[in-house]
């Protein structure tokens, strides 16, 4: 009995698409890792809370205290306090070296300006929460974190957390940095998305660029071993033709979202996976984001 001619393409280019046995050590260690970040979630809810009703008890001599080692440190999690003119008034953390500077224009390290994010959500909605990149010292590479925001008066205290899954948000922001490079310096911009030094690799986050009528993969740098073959008979771990898909919805829509099941080249495990696509000229471009083990 010949096999489906979805698994001999996907044997040829060194990848099983049949299901993949995933280890019961392995899922608790996906799962862990998604437990762990809402467990950081929740602790910078409750140190949120415990910095409002300080402020809200002492008025500005609170800030004093966010910006020494104690009450409002806790490991990683740190209060830090903005006015809402962007004027950065106090941390306990790194970012203490900002305190007296007008952060209204800062940036991440992928040019995000999260900063007047937090300043715009704060003053529209008075709370709320940001997603960008910011260099984590343990583990010195600019990971995904999530600031979670408070406006308490004139003033607007934070609290951020790295989270070990980087967001759709984050990656449709390095999908839009990957179309503007192409439109910039056109094929040549594939390269750069290859290279784990182009800045279009990140972690779990990477750009792939496939073409719309030949189906060939110009780009992918999460396995770049896919370069340069045709990717439109390839199947996820479920049977799902998830790349013919994506090329019918940018044909379609010219832009959206699909889901299906993927190899995390960080993990190394099969995982559930969300990516947009958006069609550029002849082309597919897309970036995703993890979501959870496959089970």
């Amino acid at each position: 009995m010949k096999p489906p001619q979805h698994l001999l393409l996907a044997l040829m280019i060194g990848l099983a698409t049949a299901p993949m046995p995933v280890h019961a050590t392995e899922s608790a260690a996906t799962t862990q890792r998604a437990q762990q970040a809402a467990d950081s979630g929740s602790r910078a809810q409750a140190l949120l809370d415990r910095a409002e009703r300080h402020l809200v008890d002492k008025g500005d001599e609170a800030l004093a205290s966010f910006s020494r080692a104690g009450e409002f440190v806790e490991g990683e999690l740190y209060v830090f306090a903005i006015d809402t003119q962007g004027n950065f008034l106090a941390s306990g953390g790194s970012s203490i070296t900002l305190i007296g500077r007008n952060v209204t224009d800062l940036q991440d390290s992928e040019g995000r300006s999260f900063m007047r994010e937090i300043l715009d959500g704060a003053r529209a909605q008075g709370a709320g929460r940001v997603e960008y990149r910011w260099r984590n010292p343990s583990t010195g590479r600019n990971d995904p974190k999530i600031a979670t925001y408070r406006k308490v008066g004139e003033r607007i205290l934070v609290v951020g957390y790295y989270t070990p899954f980087a967001s759709l948000e984050l990656a449709k922001s390095l999908l839009w940095r990957a179309v503007h490079q192409y439109k910039t310096q056109g094929d040549a911009a594939f390269a750069r998305f290859n290279s784990l030094n182009g800045g279009f690799v990140q972690d779990d986050l990477y750009v792939f660029v496939i073409g719309l009528d030949d189906e060939i993969v110009y780009a992918n740098g999460g396995h770049p071993r896919f370069v340069g073959r045709k990717g439109g008979e390839l199947a996820d771990t479920n049977g799902k033709r998830f790349i013919r898909e994506m090329i019918d919805v940018a044909r379609d829509r010219g832009e959206g979202e699909v889901e299906y099941t993927w190899r995390n080249p960080l993990t190394q495990k099969v995982e559930h996976k969300r990516s947009h696509v958006i069609r550029v000229d002849n082309y597919l471009f897309g970036a995703g984001a993890f979501t959870g083990p496959a089970r």
